[in-house]
C-alpha cells in the first residue's frame, strides 16, 4: 500500500508539470508495476491492458455518441434548444441564465461531454447576455456549471466508462441519471432566482423587446424532441441497448444535418469527423493508460488492504462512501474526469462490493461529486473551456460566478445519498 501512495503522489506532482493525464498515468504505472515484477513484464501488461480496452465492444458507444453529439452542433440544434429556454424563462428577471441551463440540460441528452456543451453554450448564449446587461460573472458562471450536466444527463461517456469497470448495465446507469439530472438543473435554476433577487447589479432591467422570441419555438426543437424521445425511450422500454440507440442517435442527428443544407460538402466531413476523432482519442487514451496506473495500484495491494482496514475501523456502509466522495471532489481539482473514475473504481470495487453497496446509485453520486471539480481551482476544466471559447472572460469572474452552483451540486449528492430512489426510481422500472 506504501508503494501505491507513493505512486499517487508521483501521478499528482508529474501532472501539476503540465505534462497531460494519459502520458503521467502510464509513466507512473509503468515504472510502478516495474519495480514489482521487472520491466519486461510492466511492458507486457501495459500493451495486455491498452489492447483490451480498446478492443472492448462497450466502447464503441463513445465515439458513436461523440459523433452525434458534432452532428447535432453542426445542424444548429443547439441554438433552438436556447430559443425554446429563453421562450420558457425570458419574462423572469435572470430568465436568460435560466434559459442557458435549460438548453444545457437538453443538449447533454444528445451530447454526453460537459467540455463540449460548456464551449457549445458559451458561443450560444454568452453573446445575448452580455448585449442583455449580464454580469460576466453571472453569464460565464452559469454556462461553466450548465455543462457539468453533460456527464450526468444520459448520454453520458464518464458514465459508460465507469460501468465498464463497474461491471453494471450501462441503460440502466442512464436511466439512474435522468431524475438527478433534471433535480440538479431545477437547483440551478433557483440558485440563478436567488442570485439575482439579491444581488440586483448581476442583470439589467428586463427589455421585454429584446426578449422577444418568434412564435414556434417548441416546434423548431421538435429535431431535438425526436431524439430525445427515441434514444432514451428505446432503451427505457427495452426496444434497444445502448449502443443500437447511438447508431440510431448518428443517422438521426445526420439526416437532420442534411435536411438544413450541412453536410454537404467534404470540408465539414472532414472537420466533423476530425472533431470526433480527436475526442474519442483523448478518451481512450485516458481511460487505457489509467488502466494500467490501476493494475500498478492493485499489485501493490491497495484495495485489498483498504478492506482489511475498513473492517478493522468497522466502517459502514455510508461512512466508506463519504470518504470516497470527499476524495472524488479532491482528485476532481486536480484529474479529468474518466481518469478519476478509472482510478478510483478498481481501488475502491472490493471494499463497495463487501458492503452490499447499489455500484448504480453510488455511480451517481461519484459523477455528481467529481462534477464539483469540473467548476473548483485549480484546474476546473469546465471553468477554463469558458474561457478558452471567449477569451476576454477573466478567470477570477467565472470562478465567483460558479461558486453558487457548487453548493446547488452538493445539496443534489444530499439528496440522493438520503433518498436512493431519486437516482434509482426509473432503473428498477426498466424491462
Amino acid at each position: 500500500m506504501f508503494e501505491a501512495l507513493i505512486g499517487f503522489a508521483a501521478l499528482i506532482c508529474v501532472s501539476l508539470l503540465g505534462i497531460p493525464l494519459a502520458f503521467a498515468t502510464l509513466i507512473v504505472g509503468l515504472i510502478g508495476f516495474a519495480y514489482f515484477r521487472g520491466l519486461e513484464s510492466s511492458i507486457f501488461m501495459a500493451s495486455q491492458q491498452i489492447a483490451e480496452l480498446i478492443a472492448n465492444p462497450n466502447l464503441i458507444v463513445v465515439p458513436i455518441f461523440i459523433l452525434m453529439g458534432e452532428l447535432v452542433r453542426r445542424a444548429g440544434i443547439t441554438d433552438e434548444l436556447y430559443e425554446l429556454g429563453q421562450h420558457m424563462m425570458g419574462r423572469f428577471k435572470g430568465g436568460l441564465a435560466m434559459a442557458t441551463v435549460i438548453a444545457s440540460g437538453a443538449f447533454s441528452t444528445v451530447c454526453g461531454s460537459s467540455i463540449a456543451t460548456a464551449a457549445t453554450m458559451t458561443k450560444v448564449a454568452l453573446p445575448p447576455m452580455r448585449r442583455l446587461g449580464y454580469k460576466d460573472s453571472l453569464s460565464a458562471g452559469t454556462v461553466a456549471a450548465g455543462g457539468t450536466l453533460g456527464i450526468l444527463i444520459p448520454p453520458s461517456v464518464p458514465m459508460v466508462i465507469y460501468c465498464i469497470f463497474a461491471q453494471e448495465d450501462i441503460g440502466r446507469m442512464w436511466m439512474a441519471g435522468i431524475v438527478p439530472g433534471i433535480l440538479m438543473m431545477a437547483l440551478f435554476i433557483l440558485t440563478i432566482m436567488l442570485m439575482v433577487k439579491f444581488k440586483l447589479d448581476l442583470t439589467a432591467p428586463i427589455d421585454k423587446k429584446e426578449l422577444e422570441v418568434k412564435p414556434g419555438a417548441l416546434l423548431r426543437a421538435r429535431s431535438f424532441l425526436i431524439l430525445f424521445t427515441i434514444i432514451l425511450g428505446g432503451i427505457y422500454l427495452g426496444i434497444f441497448t445502448p449502443t443500437e440507440a447511438a447508431s440510431i442517435g448518428a443517422l438521426g442527428a445526420f439526416l437532420f444535418s442534411l435536411h438544413r443544407g450541412k453536410m454537404r460538402t467534404l470540408t465539414e466531413y472532414r472537420e466533423v469527423i476530425g472533431a470526433s476523432t480527436g475526442i474519442s482519442a483523448s478518451i481512450f487514451a485516458i481511460a487505457s493508460c489509467a488502466l494500467v496506473f490501476s493494475q500498478f495500484v492493485n499489485i501493490s495491494g491497495m484495495p485489498y488492504e483498504l478492506v482489511n482496514l475498513m473492517e478493522q475501523w468497522d466502517l459502514s456502509g455510508f461512512e466508506l462512501i463519504i470518504a470516497i466522495s470527499i476524495l472524488c471532489v479532491m482528485l476532481g481539482m486536480v484529474f479529468e474526469v474518466i481518469g478519476i473514475l478509472v482510478l478510483i473504481i478498481p481501488i475502491f470495487l472490493p471494499s463497495l462490493e463487501a458492503q452490499g453497496i447499489d455500484l448504480i446509485w453510488f455511480g451517481v453520486i461519484v459523477i455528481i461529486l467529481i462534477e464539483l471539480g469540473l467548476v473548483t481551482p485549480p484546474l476546473g476544466i469546465n471553468v477554463f473551456t469558458v474561457k478558452a471559447a471567449q477569451p476576454d472572460l477573466h478567470l477570477k469572474e467565472v470562478f465567483i460566478g460558479v461558486t453558487p452552483f457548487v453548493a446547488a451540486m452538493i445539496v443534489t449528492a444530499v439528496l440522493i445519498l438520503y433518498f436512493p430512489s431519486i437516482a434509482m426510481g426509473l432503473p428498477n422500472l426498466m424491462r
